[in-house]
């Protein structure tokens, strides 16, 4: 399934798109660890996404009209949620650009999910607990990427001096 997200490597990695941490460093049992419970957290994450989706249908099912937001938001998150695991995969692999890039997201997306919940009437009360429940997962990944030992194990690339 990954496959089809080989090109977003380019993309997303920039100009260190190669540059991969050390083997021993990625083989450390408290790596092991943290990218095991990232993965869990993601996996929740999924499960959320997916629970927002099946209310909003049964919701709509049964004639309660569900707003676009709530679609939207739904069919948005399962989607970046789905690109964090593939970061976090890739991460797990060694690349620091994934890394860097799970963190930074790891950071933004509990801030911004969680002003867009304040906004008054844009989503129903369930769909506001389930942001509520999405940013604070997302900060307990953002936690384990920032640990001593996985700041230590992403050294961020040193820059090729010039001339």
């Amino acid at each position: 399934m990954f496959e089809m997200l080989r090109p977003l490597d380019r993309f997303a990695a920039g100009r260190h798109a190669d540059y991969r941490v050390s083997e021993h460093m990625l083989d450390h049992p408290s790596t092991l660890r943290s990218f095991r419970g990232i993965r869990w957290i993601l996996a929740a994450e999924v499960l959320v996404g997916v629970a927002a989706i099946v209310i909003a249908v049964v919701l709509q099912a049964h004639g309660v009209t569900v707003q676009w937001a709530v679609w939207f938001r739904s069919i948005a998150v399962l989607g970046i949620t789905l690109t964090l695991y593939y970061f976090a995969t890739r991460a797990a692999e060694g690349y620091y650009w994934a890394y860097s890039r799970l963190r930074l997201f790891s950071r933004i997306f509990p801030i911004v999910t969680l002003v867009v919940a304040t906004i008054p009437g844009l989503y129903p009360l369930w769909m506001t607990i389930e942001q509520v429940i999405f940013s604070l997962l997302m900060i307990g990944i953002g936690d384990l990427l920032l640990t001593d030992h996985m700041r230590e194990a992403f050294p961020k690339p040193v820059a090729a001096s010039g001339a």
